[in-house]
């Protein structure tokens, strides 16, 4: 989902991990998932994209492959084991 702002949240945890708490209005997408072609989610290269995972390891390397696709706005904030955030769970 987009925020007001513009930028996007991306979850690159897998779907069970996403399930159990993310950050408010974060999309998922697998870091797996990601590898040469551009993420149907993630229509716009210049747009401002953060990025997250549990530690920082998926997150790091999820932002050098979208930066590797010519993506310009890319943001990688670590893990939410470091958030102190509102975390939503879904049902």
């Amino acid at each position: 989902m987009q925020a007001d702002d513009g930028h996007i949240i991306v979850d690159v945890r897998r779907q069970d991990e996403y399930d159990s708490g993310h950050i408010p209005d974060a999309i998922l997408i697998p870091n797996e998932s990601i590898d040469i072609y551009q993420p149907k989610e993630l229509p716009d290269l210049d747009q401002i994209i953060l990025i997250y995972c549990r530690s920082g390891r998926r997150s790091k390397e999820a932002a050098q492959k979208l930066v590797d696709m010519g993506y310009t706005n890319i943001y990688e904030f670590g893990g939410i084991i470091d958030w102190d955030g509102e975390i939503v769970t879904d049902p």
